[in-house]
């Protein structure tokens, strides 16, 4: 991949692509899955990364309430890992919390380091308010939760 990575808008016809792509590291316990019809729920959430016209990257911005937002569903084709790519979706969704005036940023995962480079701070999961649990049925590790909550104050 190139020095300059192009980040777009998520487009409809992504979505199958962003499905599989989510899919494969959902099925290896990596991201939580998400159902097709809610990508197309969603498409508006997202970012993109193509190469040569081939969604290689995605993830989302999710506005969960008036001063919060969540980085969701990156994810990174392996062919296309260590290249940056996820730096420059991650760098996409924090611009676009600050042009909706979003103070605070959190993501779940459960490998916190990609995360703390970009300056996320880890908290204590009970510090996010109750809506952010709305989705946690859907996680096949549900109750037993092993991810971490990291926040950004941007």
């Amino acid at each position: 991949m190139k020095a300059d990575i192009k980040v777009d808008r998520a487009r409809v016809s992504d979505a199958n692509s962003m499905h599989r792509l989510i899919s494969h590291f959902a099925d290896k316990g990596e991201v939580l899955p998400r159902a097709l019809s809610e990508i197309y729920e969603d498409i508006r959430d997202y970012f993109v990364v193509r190469k040569r016209g081939r969604v290689i990257a995605c993830a989302a911005l999710h506005v969960t309430w008036v001063d919060l937002a969540e980085i969701r569903s990156l994810a990174v084709d392996e062919q296309a890992q260590n290249q940056r790519v996820g730096s420059a979706l991650v760098q996409a969704c924090l611009e676009e919390a600050k042009e909706l005036a979003i103070p605070r940023v959190f993501c779940l995962v459960r490998k916190p380091a990609f995360f703390e480079k970009h300056g996320f701070q880890l908290i204590d999961k009970a510090e996010l308010p109750h809506k952010v649990w709305a989705e946690c049925y859907r996680c096949p590790k549900f109750p037993d939760c092993d991810e971490v909550a990291l926040i950004l104050h941007l």
